[in-house]
């Protein structure tokens, strides 16, 4: 096959995490079985991905090859939107990618070329906080640091604040100058509080800094709900369905592949450069629920998250208006009986 060929001729920086003739797919490695040839090939062989080097994406970087497996000829990767990666693809620069599922919900309002089509894990984002600080609704007129205001971390915490009865005006956001603001502001004593996801919740436990208030992979009612959900650009949806569908294919399968080798994902990913330490990306993937795509409602989330945002203000569409346009689960129902979810 095509993307077999490929890896066994490409160059040393293009080399896998399967490291022999009988392992050089990763759907070999998991005994996927083949696309049937019956169903239609993708119309088009080209799809186009953000890059954004977080260890929670690593079944968008593992598609890579279950995607040439199922089509597609060409994986493009583009420099991702800064603050959301969903706008990377309203934009028209990408077709798919995972963001987090509050400011997708954000973003759903505005930005008429997204739609939702599957989730994909729980976990990533975990609460740290000063000694002044024990609980969420202690951040009432307290100070956070957030990459930016609308930005995912930004949206993610002014849910929580919501569901705990706090209006997000009554805390002070302090956003980045430079990349990486919040994190060092938060150990230098600079603000109360940061939410990151990985590797930041690694590092600042590896160095003994503030503790841990809230972690969405395991505290109710976020452990409940998907972290990372799939967005992909309506009008190539909407062109182009049986494309749309091998692609989710191909990140519900990277995501079975977390879960079950999560050795050989944590040394892709160190090859790749994704995270360089092999110990952190381990932790990470061990974690999160990575198979939580069979059996969790993705719609469940989205309206979770629009319910709070909507009780602050931040969203003035009903949750029902957003789930209407900004949602479509045919694609995913199809595969979670093909798959036997």
């Amino acid at each position: 096959m095509e993307p077999r060929t490929r890896a066994c001729t490409g160059a040393h920086d293009r080399r896998m995490f399967l490291t022999n003739a009988a392992a050089l797919s990763a759907a070999a490695l998991l005994g996927f079985p083949p696309v049937a040839s019956a169903e239609s090939r993708p119309e088009i062989t080209t799809i186009r991905l953000p890059r954004d080097p977080a260890i929670c994406l690593a079944p968008q970087y593992l598609a890579e090859e279950l995607l040439r497996l199922e089509g597609f000829s060409t994986v493009q990767y583009v420099d991702a939107t800064p603050g959301a990666l969903y706008r990377s693809v309203d934009a028209g620069k990408a077709d798919l990618t995972m963001d987090g599922a509050p400011g997708l919900v954000y973003g759903l309002q505005n930005h008429a070329n997204c739609t939702a089509i599957a989730g994909i894990h729980p976990g990533c984002y975990e609460l740290f906080a000063n000694e002044r600080v024990r609980t969420l609704r202690d951040l009432k007129g307290k100070t956070i640091a957030v990459w930016d205001i609308e930005a995912g971390d930004h949206v993610f915490l002014s849910s929580m604040l919501a569901y705990v009865g706090i209006d997000p005006h009554d805390v002070k956001w302090l956003v980045d100058q430079r990349p990486g603001d919040a994190k060092r502001r938060f150990i230098h004593g600079g603000v109360d509080a940061f939410i990151g996801f990985p590797p930041e919740p690694q590092e600042l436990r590896a160095r003994n800094i503030g503790r841990v208030i809230l972690n969405t992979a395991q505290d109710r009612p976020w452990s409940q709900y998907f972290c990372c959900i799939l967005v992909a650009n309506r009008e190539f949806a909407t062109k182009y369905p049986s494309a749309t569908k091998r692609a989710l294919r191909a990140y519900l399968k990277a995501a079975d592949l977390c879960a079950d080798e999560p050795e050989r994902v944590a040394r892709f990913l160190a090859d790749r450069g994704f995270e360089p330490n092999y110990e952190t990306g381990l932790e990470v993937l061990k974690s999160l629920p990575y198979r939580r795509w069979r059996d969790s409602n993705p719609e469940d989330t989205l309206r979770f998250h629009a319910l709070r945002l909507h009780q602050v203000g931040m969203i003035q569409s009903t949750p029902q208006k957003l789930m209407e346009r900004g949602t479509d689960w045919r694609f995913l129902n199809e595969l979670k009986r093909e798959l036997k979810a």
